[in-house]
Protein backbone atom coordinates (compact mmCIF):
# COMPACT_ATOMS: atom_id res chain seq x y z
CA UNK A 1 0.00 0.00 0.00
CA UNK A 2 0.93 3.53 -0.83
CA UNK A 3 2.27 5.79 1.97
CA UNK A 4 -0.41 8.34 3.93
CA UNK A 5 -0.27 11.35 2.37
CA UNK A 6 -3.89 13.12 3.44
CA UNK A 7 -4.96 11.28 6.20
CA UNK A 8 -3.22 12.22 9.71
CA UNK A 9 -4.16 10.81 13.00
CA UNK A 10 -2.22 11.98 15.47
CA UNK A 11 -4.26 11.59 18.62
CA UNK A 12 -5.90 8.47 20.47
CA UNK A 13 -9.43 8.32 18.71
CA UNK A 14 -11.55 9.61 19.85
CA UNK A 15 -9.19 12.25 21.27
CA UNK A 16 -9.34 14.37 24.74
CA UNK A 17 -11.49 17.24 22.81
CA UNK A 18 -13.91 15.02 20.67
CA UNK A 19 -14.38 12.38 24.00
CA UNK A 20 -15.46 15.30 25.73
CA UNK A 21 -18.51 16.22 23.00
CA UNK A 22 -19.31 12.82 22.66
CA UNK A 23 -19.91 12.87 26.75
CA UNK A 24 -22.15 15.70 26.74
CA UNK A 25 -23.69 14.06 23.41
CA UNK A 26 -24.72 11.24 25.68
CA UNK A 27 -25.99 13.15 28.13
CA UNK A 28 -28.18 15.58 26.11
CA UNK A 29 -29.12 14.27 22.57
CA UNK A 30 -31.97 11.79 22.31
CA UNK A 31 -30.36 8.36 22.58
CA UNK A 32 -32.43 7.61 19.12
CA UNK A 33 -29.11 8.49 16.85
CA UNK A 34 -26.57 6.18 16.54
CA UNK A 35 -23.37 6.74 15.25
CA UNK A 36 -20.81 4.59 13.63
CA UNK A 37 -17.43 6.04 15.81
CA UNK A 38 -16.57 8.73 17.41
CA UNK A 39 -15.95 11.34 14.86
CA UNK A 40 -16.22 14.98 15.79
CA UNK A 41 -16.18 17.23 13.15
CA UNK A 42 -14.55 20.29 13.28
CA UNK A 43 -13.80 21.52 9.46
CA UNK A 44 -14.03 19.75 5.59
CA UNK A 45 -13.26 21.01 2.62
CA UNK A 46 -13.96 18.63 -0.21
CA UNK A 47 -13.14 15.15 0.64
CA UNK A 48 -10.55 16.16 3.84
CA UNK A 49 -12.28 16.30 7.24
CA UNK A 50 -10.55 17.53 10.31
CA UNK A 51 -11.73 16.87 13.75
CA UNK A 52 -11.66 18.67 16.99
CA UNK A 53 -8.06 16.98 18.01
CA UNK A 54 -6.17 18.40 14.79
CA UNK A 55 -6.77 15.01 13.18
CA UNK A 56 -7.06 14.71 9.17
CA UNK A 57 -9.62 12.08 7.63
CA UNK A 58 -10.53 11.28 3.50
CA UNK A 59 -13.72 11.13 3.58
CA UNK A 60 -15.89 8.30 1.83
CA UNK A 61 -19.24 8.93 3.29
CA UNK A 62 -19.71 11.99 2.36
CA UNK A 63 -22.09 12.86 5.07
CA UNK A 64 -24.45 9.71 4.36
CA UNK A 65 -23.93 10.78 0.29
CA UNK A 66 -25.05 14.08 0.66
CA UNK A 67 -22.25 15.85 0.00
CA UNK A 68 -21.90 15.73 -4.14
CA UNK A 69 -20.39 18.10 -4.07
CA UNK A 70 -17.58 17.75 -1.14
CA UNK A 71 -17.61 19.93 1.84
CA UNK A 72 -17.70 23.72 1.56
CA UNK A 73 -17.19 23.74 -2.14
CA UNK A 74 -16.61 27.33 -2.53
CA UNK A 75 -19.91 28.36 -5.22
CA UNK A 76 -22.17 26.65 -3.30
CA UNK A 77 -20.92 29.18 0.08
CA UNK A 78 -21.00 31.88 -1.96
CA UNK A 79 -24.70 30.87 -3.19
CA UNK A 80 -25.47 30.37 0.71
CA UNK A 81 -23.86 33.85 1.68
CA UNK A 82 -25.66 35.53 -1.04
CA UNK A 83 -28.89 34.88 0.00
CA UNK A 84 -28.43 34.55 3.35
CA UNK A 85 -27.67 38.36 2.67
CA UNK A 86 -30.67 38.83 0.88
CA UNK A 87 -33.73 36.54 2.72
CA UNK A 88 -33.47 33.52 4.98
CA UNK A 89 -37.10 32.37 4.98
CA UNK A 90 -40.46 33.74 3.68
CA UNK A 91 -42.62 30.12 3.53
CA UNK A 92 -43.06 29.20 -0.24
CA UNK A 93 -46.53 28.01 0.48
CA UNK A 94 -47.58 31.46 0.78
CA UNK A 95 -45.36 33.30 -1.57
CA UNK A 96 -43.23 33.51 -4.18
CA UNK A 97 -39.73 33.84 -5.05
CA UNK A 98 -37.86 33.47 -8.25
CA UNK A 99 -35.09 31.23 -7.44
CA UNK A 100 -37.86 28.12 -6.80
CA UNK A 101 -39.09 29.05 -9.83
CA UNK A 102 -35.33 28.52 -11.21
CA UNK A 103 -34.63 25.44 -9.65
CA UNK A 104 -37.94 24.17 -10.84
CA UNK A 105 -37.57 24.54 -14.26
CA UNK A 106 -33.51 22.89 -13.66
CA UNK A 107 -35.65 19.93 -11.53
CA UNK A 108 -37.84 18.91 -14.53
CA UNK A 109 -35.47 19.36 -17.13
CA UNK A 110 -33.21 16.73 -15.63
CA UNK A 111 -36.17 14.31 -14.17
CA UNK A 112 -36.47 12.16 -17.24
CA UNK A 113 -39.83 11.93 -19.35
CA UNK A 114 -40.84 13.56 -22.03
CA UNK A 115 -44.15 14.59 -20.52
CA UNK A 116 -45.15 18.06 -18.57
CA UNK A 117 -43.68 17.94 -14.60
CA UNK A 118 -44.34 19.79 -11.40
CA UNK A 119 -42.14 19.73 -8.09
CA UNK A 120 -43.41 20.07 -4.57
CA UNK A 121 -40.63 20.68 -2.16
CA UNK A 122 -39.71 19.46 1.31
CA UNK A 123 -36.80 19.46 4.21
CA UNK A 124 -35.81 16.00 3.64
CA UNK A 125 -36.52 12.45 2.10
CA UNK A 126 -38.73 11.49 4.17
CA UNK A 127 -40.81 14.23 3.33
CA UNK A 128 -40.55 13.96 0.44
CA UNK A 129 -41.74 10.20 0.43
CA UNK A 130 -44.73 11.32 2.64
CA UNK A 131 -45.71 13.66 -0.25
CA UNK A 132 -45.32 10.85 -2.51
CA UNK A 133 -47.99 8.49 -0.64
CA UNK A 134 -50.00 11.09 -0.43
CA UNK A 135 -49.99 12.48 -3.66
CA UNK A 136 -50.81 9.26 -5.01
CA UNK A 137 -53.51 7.88 -3.25
CA UNK A 138 -55.55 11.03 -3.47
CA UNK A 139 -54.85 10.72 -7.60
CA UNK A 140 -55.34 7.15 -7.83
CA UNK A 141 -58.00 6.74 -5.15
CA UNK A 142 -56.56 3.68 -4.11
CA UNK A 143 -55.33 2.47 -0.69
CA UNK A 144 -52.34 -0.11 -1.09
CA UNK A 145 -48.77 0.30 -1.54
CA UNK A 146 -45.81 -1.74 -2.62
CA UNK A 147 -42.51 -1.75 -1.78
CA UNK A 148 -39.32 -3.67 -1.11
CA UNK A 149 -38.24 -5.78 1.97
CA UNK A 150 -35.24 -4.28 2.34
CA UNK A 151 -35.87 -1.08 1.56
CA UNK A 152 -35.19 2.00 3.76
CA UNK A 153 -37.51 4.91 2.81
CA UNK A 154 -37.51 7.11 5.62
CA UNK A 155 -38.61 7.26 9.29
CA UNK A 156 -41.60 9.55 9.73
CA UNK A 157 -44.61 7.04 10.31
CA UNK A 158 -45.57 6.98 6.55
CA UNK A 159 -42.40 6.80 5.68
CA UNK A 160 -41.23 4.28 8.15
CA UNK A 161 -44.51 2.05 6.80
CA UNK A 162 -42.60 1.99 3.50
CA UNK A 163 -39.18 0.76 5.48
CA UNK A 164 -37.80 -2.42 5.79
CA UNK A 165 -34.46 -2.73 6.40
CA UNK A 166 -34.56 -2.97 10.25
CA UNK A 167 -36.10 -4.11 13.02
CA UNK A 168 -34.85 -1.85 14.99
CA UNK A 169 -36.51 1.32 13.03
CA UNK A 170 -39.94 0.06 13.72
CA UNK A 171 -39.81 -1.00 17.25
CA UNK A 172 -42.40 0.91 19.32
CA UNK A 173 -44.05 2.57 16.64
CA UNK A 174 -46.37 -0.04 15.46
CA UNK A 175 -49.23 0.08 13.98
CA UNK A 176 -48.13 1.82 10.79
CA UNK A 177 -49.99 3.32 7.85
CA UNK A 178 -51.65 0.06 7.15
CA UNK A 179 -51.90 -1.58 3.11
CA UNK A 180 -48.18 -1.07 2.69
CA UNK A 181 -47.18 -5.02 1.17
CA UNK A 182 -43.85 -5.65 0.99
CA UNK A 183 -42.08 -8.22 -0.94
CA UNK A 184 -38.31 -9.63 -1.70
CA UNK A 185 -36.13 -7.01 -3.50
CA UNK A 186 -33.49 -9.08 -6.48
CA UNK A 187 -30.52 -9.69 -4.36
CA UNK A 188 -28.84 -11.93 -6.40
CA UNK A 189 -25.65 -12.60 -4.16
CA UNK A 190 -28.60 -13.95 -1.71
CA UNK A 191 -31.29 -14.86 -3.71
CA UNK A 192 -34.05 -16.19 -1.35
CA UNK A 193 -35.15 -19.34 -3.84
CA UNK A 194 -31.41 -20.35 -4.26
CA UNK A 195 -31.70 -19.70 -8.18
CA UNK A 196 -28.31 -18.05 -10.09
CA UNK A 197 -29.12 -14.87 -12.34
CA UNK A 198 -29.90 -15.43 -15.65
CA UNK A 199 -30.41 -19.03 -15.40
CA UNK A 200 -33.46 -18.17 -13.02
CA UNK A 201 -35.25 -15.48 -15.76
CA UNK A 202 -36.43 -13.23 -13.25
CA UNK A 203 -38.21 -15.97 -10.99
CA UNK A 204 -37.94 -13.33 -8.68
CA UNK A 205 -40.94 -11.29 -10.72
CA UNK A 206 -42.75 -15.03 -11.20
CA UNK A 207 -42.87 -15.60 -7.37
CA UNK A 208 -44.45 -12.11 -7.00
CA UNK A 209 -47.37 -12.39 -9.39
CA UNK A 210 -47.95 -15.89 -8.28
CA UNK A 211 -47.41 -15.07 -4.57
CA UNK A 212 -48.99 -11.47 -4.04
CA UNK A 213 -50.97 -10.48 -6.74
CA UNK A 214 -52.89 -13.57 -7.48
CA UNK A 215 -53.53 -14.64 -3.64
CA UNK A 216 -54.02 -11.13 -1.65
CA UNK A 217 -53.10 -8.02 -2.96
CA UNK A 218 -55.73 -7.08 -6.12
CA UNK A 219 -53.67 -4.97 -8.60
CA UNK A 220 -56.57 -2.44 -8.89
CA UNK A 221 -56.67 -1.33 -5.87
CA UNK A 222 -52.62 -0.73 -5.83
CA UNK A 223 -51.89 2.73 -5.98
CA UNK A 224 -48.39 3.26 -6.18
CA UNK A 225 -44.82 0.83 -6.80
CA UNK A 226 -42.10 2.50 -4.50
CA UNK A 227 -38.91 1.17 -5.11
CA UNK A 228 -35.17 2.50 -4.83
CA UNK A 229 -33.02 1.86 -7.89
CA UNK A 230 -30.62 0.87 -6.03
CA UNK A 231 -31.41 -0.38 -2.34
CA UNK A 232 -29.30 1.81 -0.11
CA UNK A 233 -29.67 0.80 3.66
CA UNK A 234 -30.67 -2.81 1.97
CA UNK A 235 -27.08 -3.15 1.69
CA UNK A 236 -25.89 -1.51 -2.24
CA UNK A 237 -28.27 -4.16 -3.64
CA UNK A 238 -28.34 -3.87 -7.80
CA UNK A 239 -30.98 -5.65 -9.55
CA UNK A 240 -30.58 -7.45 -12.54
CA UNK A 241 -30.58 -4.82 -15.35
CA UNK A 242 -33.98 -5.85 -16.77
CA UNK A 243 -35.81 -5.90 -13.42
CA UNK A 244 -37.73 -2.80 -13.13
CA UNK A 245 -38.57 -3.15 -17.01
CA UNK A 246 -40.27 -6.19 -16.52
CA UNK A 247 -42.34 -4.96 -13.64
CA UNK A 248 -43.77 -2.09 -16.03
CA UNK A 249 -46.81 -4.40 -16.40
CA UNK A 250 -48.44 -2.99 -13.28
CA UNK A 251 -48.85 0.19 -14.84
CA UNK A 252 -50.89 -0.70 -17.08
CA UNK A 253 -53.47 -1.63 -14.29
CA UNK A 254 -52.93 1.79 -12.95
CA UNK A 255 -50.29 1.79 -10.59
CA UNK A 256 -48.12 4.58 -10.18
CA UNK A 257 -44.18 3.94 -10.50
CA UNK A 258 -42.68 5.94 -7.36
CA UNK A 259 -38.72 6.30 -7.55
CA UNK A 260 -37.12 6.81 -4.64
CA UNK A 261 -33.82 8.81 -5.78
CA UNK A 262 -32.69 10.28 -2.04
CA UNK A 263 -29.58 8.47 -1.92
CA UNK A 264 -28.95 7.46 -6.02
CA UNK A 265 -30.02 10.70 -7.52
CA UNK A 266 -27.80 14.03 -7.98
CA UNK A 267 -25.15 11.99 -10.47
CA UNK A 268 -24.69 9.38 -7.75
CA UNK A 269 -24.37 6.49 -9.95
CA UNK A 270 -22.87 8.46 -12.76
CA UNK A 271 -26.07 9.46 -14.23
CA UNK A 272 -28.32 12.36 -12.71
CA UNK A 273 -30.62 9.52 -11.56
CA UNK A 274 -30.28 5.69 -10.90
CA UNK A 275 -33.19 4.25 -12.49
CA UNK A 276 -31.55 5.80 -15.86
CA UNK A 277 -29.23 3.10 -15.61
CA UNK A 278 -32.26 0.83 -16.21
CA UNK A 279 -34.23 2.65 -18.75
CA UNK A 280 -37.52 2.85 -17.24
CA UNK A 281 -38.93 6.48 -16.71
CA UNK A 282 -40.73 6.55 -13.28
CA UNK A 283 -44.17 8.80 -12.54
CA UNK A 284 -42.59 10.16 -9.44
CA UNK A 285 -39.06 10.80 -8.53
CA UNK A 286 -38.03 11.74 -4.83
CA UNK A 287 -34.74 13.46 -4.22
CA UNK A 288 -32.92 14.92 -1.30
CA UNK A 289 -29.85 14.29 0.04
CA UNK A 290 -27.49 15.49 -2.55
CA UNK A 291 -29.64 18.37 -4.00
CA UNK A 292 -28.31 20.82 -2.20
CA UNK A 293 -24.33 20.08 -0.84
CA UNK A 294 -25.42 19.84 2.74
CA UNK A 295 -28.97 22.11 3.11
CA UNK A 296 -32.08 20.48 4.25
CA UNK A 297 -33.69 20.39 0.81
CA UNK A 298 -36.20 17.60 -0.57
CA UNK A 299 -37.90 17.68 -4.15
CA UNK A 300 -41.05 15.21 -5.05
CA UNK A 301 -41.11 15.73 -8.87
CA UNK A 302 -43.99 14.09 -10.39
CA UNK A 303 -45.99 13.88 -13.28
CA UNK A 304 -48.07 17.23 -14.21
CA UNK A 305 -51.21 15.16 -14.33
CA UNK A 306 -50.89 13.54 -11.15
CA UNK A 307 -49.68 16.92 -9.04
CA UNK A 308 -52.78 18.88 -10.14
CA UNK A 309 -54.93 16.28 -8.47
CA UNK A 310 -53.48 18.44 -5.59
CA UNK A 311 -56.04 21.18 -4.74
CA UNK A 312 -54.29 24.34 -2.76
CA UNK A 313 -54.29 23.64 0.91
CA UNK A 314 -54.28 19.63 0.52
CA UNK A 315 -50.30 19.52 1.25
CA UNK A 316 -47.69 22.10 2.45
CA UNK A 317 -44.21 22.72 4.33
CA UNK A 318 -43.65 26.10 6.18
CA UNK A 319 -39.90 25.97 5.68
CA UNK A 320 -39.71 23.41 2.11
CA UNK A 321 -37.58 25.01 -0.36
CA UNK A 322 -36.01 27.65 2.10
CA UNK A 323 -34.60 30.46 -0.54
CA UNK A 324 -30.87 29.27 1.09
CA UNK A 325 -31.00 25.73 0.19
CA UNK A 326 -32.96 26.47 -2.99
CA UNK A 327 -29.83 29.04 -3.77
CA UNK A 328 -27.89 26.23 -2.51
CA UNK A 329 -29.46 23.40 -4.66
CA UNK A 330 -29.18 25.65 -8.50
CA UNK A 331 -25.19 26.16 -7.19
CA UNK A 332 -25.23 22.73 -6.52
CA UNK A 333 -26.20 21.69 -10.15
CA UNK A 334 -24.19 24.63 -11.69
CA UNK A 335 -21.16 22.84 -10.23
CA UNK A 336 -22.21 19.33 -11.43
CA UNK A 337 -22.14 21.12 -14.84
CA UNK A 338 -19.11 22.76 -15.13
CA UNK A 339 -16.78 20.14 -12.69
CA UNK A 340 -18.35 17.55 -15.07
CA UNK A 341 -19.09 15.22 -11.90
CA UNK A 342 -21.42 13.12 -13.50
CA UNK A 343 -18.52 12.13 -15.85
CA UNK A 344 -15.92 12.21 -12.45
CA UNK A 345 -18.18 9.79 -10.36
CA UNK A 346 -18.07 7.20 -13.75
CA UNK A 347 -14.68 7.24 -14.35
CA UNK A 348 -13.63 7.81 -10.82
CA UNK A 349 -15.94 4.84 -9.65
CA UNK A 350 -14.62 2.04 -12.63
CA UNK A 351 -11.50 3.26 -11.18
CA UNK A 352 -12.30 1.94 -7.36
CA UNK A 353 -14.29 -0.86 -9.07
CA UNK A 354 -11.41 -2.45 -10.61
CA UNK A 355 -9.21 -2.21 -6.96
CA UNK A 356 -12.49 -3.63 -5.23
CA UNK A 357 -13.02 -6.82 -7.41
CA UNK A 358 -8.83 -7.62 -7.20
CA UNK A 359 -9.53 -7.30 -3.00
CA UNK A 360 -12.37 -10.13 -3.61
CA UNK A 361 -9.99 -12.08 -5.57
CA UNK A 362 -7.12 -11.80 -2.89
CA UNK A 363 -9.19 -12.12 0.59
CA UNK A 364 -11.84 -14.80 1.29
CA UNK A 365 -14.07 -11.70 3.72
CA UNK A 366 -14.85 -9.86 0.43
CA UNK A 367 -17.88 -11.62 -0.53
CA UNK A 368 -19.57 -9.27 -3.01
CA UNK A 369 -18.66 -6.25 -4.71
CA UNK A 370 -21.22 -4.14 -6.72
CA UNK A 371 -21.85 -0.52 -7.85
CA UNK A 372 -22.73 1.78 -10.43
CA UNK A 373 -20.89 5.13 -10.11
CA UNK A 374 -19.19 6.21 -6.98
CA UNK A 375 -22.10 4.12 -5.17
CA UNK A 376 -20.27 0.80 -4.64
CA UNK A 377 -21.01 -2.12 -1.87
CA UNK A 378 -18.48 -4.38 -0.35
CA UNK A 379 -20.10 -6.87 1.22
CA UNK A 380 -18.03 -8.50 4.20
CA UNK A 381 -18.53 -12.47 4.43
CA UNK A 382 -16.65 -15.12 7.00
CA UNK A 383 -16.72 -17.22 3.93
CA UNK A 384 -17.22 -16.74 0.39
CA UNK A 385 -18.82 -20.43 0.11
CA UNK A 386 -21.03 -20.27 2.70
CA UNK A 387 -21.43 -16.06 2.62
CA UNK A 388 -21.98 -16.25 6.32
CA UNK A 389 -22.84 -12.54 7.03
CA UNK A 390 -19.25 -10.99 8.52
CA UNK A 391 -21.15 -8.17 10.36
CA UNK A 392 -18.88 -7.62 13.19
CA UNK A 393 -16.03 -7.88 10.52
CA UNK A 394 -17.27 -5.09 8.66
CA UNK A 395 -17.41 -3.28 11.66
CA UNK A 396 -13.61 -3.91 12.62
CA UNK A 397 -12.94 -2.79 8.91
CA UNK A 398 -15.02 0.52 9.71
CA UNK A 399 -13.05 1.04 13.04
CA UNK A 400 -9.82 0.32 11.97
CA UNK A 401 -10.37 2.82 8.68
CA UNK A 402 -11.61 5.33 10.95
CA UNK A 403 -8.06 4.99 13.36
CA UNK A 404 -6.13 4.93 9.94
CA UNK A 405 -7.78 8.20 8.63
CA UNK A 406 -10.60 6.85 6.01
CA UNK A 407 -14.25 7.92 7.20
CA UNK A 408 -16.21 4.85 5.44
CA UNK A 409 -19.35 3.31 6.88
CA UNK A 410 -21.38 0.21 6.38
CA UNK A 411 -25.28 -0.44 4.86
CA UNK A 412 -27.39 -3.31 5.92
CA UNK A 413 -25.36 -5.64 8.19
CA UNK A 414 -22.47 -6.28 6.73
CA UNK A 415 -21.86 -3.88 3.47
CA UNK A 416 -19.27 -1.46 3.54
CA UNK A 417 -20.56 1.45 1.43
CA UNK A 418 -18.37 3.66 -0.84
CA UNK A 419 -19.71 7.14 -1.75
CA UNK A 420 -16.92 9.32 -1.50
CA UNK A 421 -17.69 13.59 -2.78
CA UNK A 422 -18.05 13.21 -6.62
CA UNK A 423 -15.41 15.92 -6.45
CA UNK A 424 -13.08 13.65 -5.08
CA UNK A 425 -9.25 13.98 -6.69
CA UNK A 426 -7.97 10.17 -7.91
CA UNK A 427 -5.13 10.90 -5.20
CA UNK A 428 -7.69 10.73 -2.34
CA UNK A 429 -9.83 8.13 -3.62
CA UNK A 430 -6.33 6.05 -3.91
CA UNK A 431 -5.26 6.41 -0.64
CA UNK A 432 -8.17 5.86 0.89
CA UNK A 433 -8.69 2.44 -0.60
CA UNK A 434 -5.30 1.76 0.53
CA UNK A 435 -6.43 2.70 3.86
CA UNK A 436 -9.62 0.12 3.51
CA UNK A 437 -7.36 -2.62 2.29
CA UNK A 438 -4.85 -2.59 5.00
CA UNK A 439 -7.99 -3.28 6.88
CA UNK A 440 -9.78 -5.24 4.95
CA UNK A 441 -6.08 -7.38 4.94
CA UNK A 442 -5.45 -7.09 8.67
CA UNK A 443 -9.19 -8.74 9.44
CA UNK A 444 -9.15 -10.99 6.62
CA UNK A 445 -6.06 -12.82 8.38
CA UNK A 446 -7.97 -12.99 11.90
CA UNK A 447 -10.83 -14.78 10.84
CA UNK A 448 -8.71 -17.17 8.31
CA UNK A 449 -6.59 -17.77 11.22
CA UNK A 450 -9.45 -18.19 13.41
Amino acid sequence: MGSKKLAKVNTPLPGKRAAAVVSKTQKYVSPSISRFYPLVVESAHGSLVRDVDGNQFIDFAAGIAVLATGSTHPKVVEAIERQANKFIHFSYTDFYYKNLVDLSEQLVSLVPGSFEKMVYYGNSGAEAIEAAMKLTRNYTKRPIFLAHSGAFHGRTMGALSLTASKPIQRKGSIPLVPDAVHFPFPYCYRCPWKQTFPECDYYCIDYFKEQYLEKFVPIDEVAAYFFEPVQGEGGYVIPPPDYFRRMEFMRKEGVVFVCDEIQTGMGRTGKFLGIENFGVVPDVVTLAKGIASGLPLSATVASASIMKSWKPGQHASTFGANPVAVEAALATLEVMKSEHLLESARKLGATAMKRLLEMKEKYEIVGDVRGKGLFIGVEIVRSKKTKERGEKEAKEIINGCFKGGLLAITAGRNTIRIVPPLTTTQEELDEGLDILEDQIAAVNSMVVRA
